[in-house]
């Protein structure tokens, strides 16, 4: 038997929603299977901690999460917490915390799905998004000084470091190299922002040399939002620093058809520390409550969390059986459907437990 122990943190919105679908998705794998077990401890961390005790989560939460091989998590973000206090107090202490700097976010149209650009369909647009996770524009240094004051100044320092930036590189020329078409995209904006940009093109540059079956190519982001939504199938792997991957993701996710659909992993590749597996949509509080959350970007979640333990039969399963529902026209309102959250949880479990998936 294969255990695996899982820290579940659902957090705010619709998180709570989504990841008790995605716990009830992986007991349905864990009963097929039958040699697999995940053990499921679950944290209430989140706004309404917040609201409790003044922290986000307590000041041991990082011991307390070590422990664990895997982090479910669900979202952030509460209307009445401001979004600075929920991110820097959760989500990116944990990234950060435990150098989870590849953020990758695989985007492809699943069965059923429309996408919003003409004549793209499932295979058309089949991406993966390499986010740096650990740097960047989000390094959160710089300052207020003068506050209240006309002459107020606010400095928010982005930060690029040869070891950051190799290490994200190299483990996007990686997974391109894995990919059957081999090709890897490498966001930029070096005709702006001549320093850490510029470092960042040339690394990338370095990096490509040790991997010559990988065709690669270098777009400014602002072009490169006109190549995904014109040119989709162009493009296959791409990487991008903490706040270009983290909005064309966005993006992607949207061109695929819903945020609703969107899986995101945080992972140390070096395995020290436990990787983090989230849903892209955010706390969604217009939804909550509603029972029209969309699991499936959670179940994709799931997927990424199954191959990262070393599970890819059950993760290839999850998501066979998420495209036969999807493609069975099973789907929440957010993608064209009239299922509820639980309708298509319902549907992914049978699809999971019958014999042909």
């Amino acid at each position: 038997m294969r255990e695996y122990s899982i820290a579940a943190i659902p957090a705010d919105g619709i998180g709570p929603e989504v990841i008790a679908a995605g716990i009830t998705v992986l007991e349905s794998l864990q009963r097929r299977a039958g040699d697999v077990k995940f053990n499921i401890e679950s944290f209430d961390w989140g706004s309404d901690y917040y609201k409790r005790h003044g922290i986000m989560m307590p000041v041991d939460g990082l011991a307390q999460l070590k422990r664990f091989d895997a982090i479910f998590f669900g979202a952030v973000g509460a209307p009445d917490v401001p979004d600075h206090i929920t991110l820097w107090g959760l989500r990116l202490p944990i990234c950060q915390g435990f150098d989870q700097y590849a953020n990758v976010r695989p985007t492809k149209i699943l069965p059923g799905i429309q996408s919003p650009l003409h004549g793209v369909g499932p295979g058309d647009l089949d991406w993966v998004i390499v986010r740096e996770n650990s740097e960047g524009e989000y390094s959160g240094h710089g300052g207020r000084a003068h506050r209240g004051f006309p002459e107020e100044v606010g400095t928010e320092v982005a930060i690029f470091t040869r070891v950051g930036v190799t290490r994200i590189m190299r483990y996007a020329f990686k997974l391109a190299q894995a990919r059957p078409r081999k090709l890897l995209t490498v966001v930029t904006k070096s005709n702006a922002q001549r320093h850490g940009m510029v470092m960042w093109d040339e690394i990338a540059a370095e990096v490509a040399t040790e991997f010559p079956d990988v065709t690669w190519d270098k777009m400014l982001v602002d072009a490169m939002t006109v190549r995904m939504t014109l040119k989709p199938k162009s493009l296959d792997t791409i990487v991008a620093t903490n706040l270009h991957a983290d909005i064309l993701s966005d993006l992607a996710g949207a061109l695929a058809g819903s945020l609703g659909v969107a899986p995101t992993a945080n992972i140390d590749p070096e395995r020290r520390f436990p990787s983090m597996f989230e849903p892209i949509h955010g706390s969604a509080f217009d939804i909550t409550g509603k029972g029209i959350a969309n699991p499936v970007a959670t179940f994709w979640t799931a997927a990424q969390m199954l191959d990262h333990l070393g599970e890819p039969d059950a993760s290839a399963r999850l998501m066979r059986a998420v495209e036969k529902v999807t493609g069975a026209g099973i789907m929440t309102p957010d993608v064209g459907g009239t299922a509820t959250t639980k309708d298509v949880t319902n549907a992914v479990v049978e699809a999971i437990l019958s014999s042909n998936v």
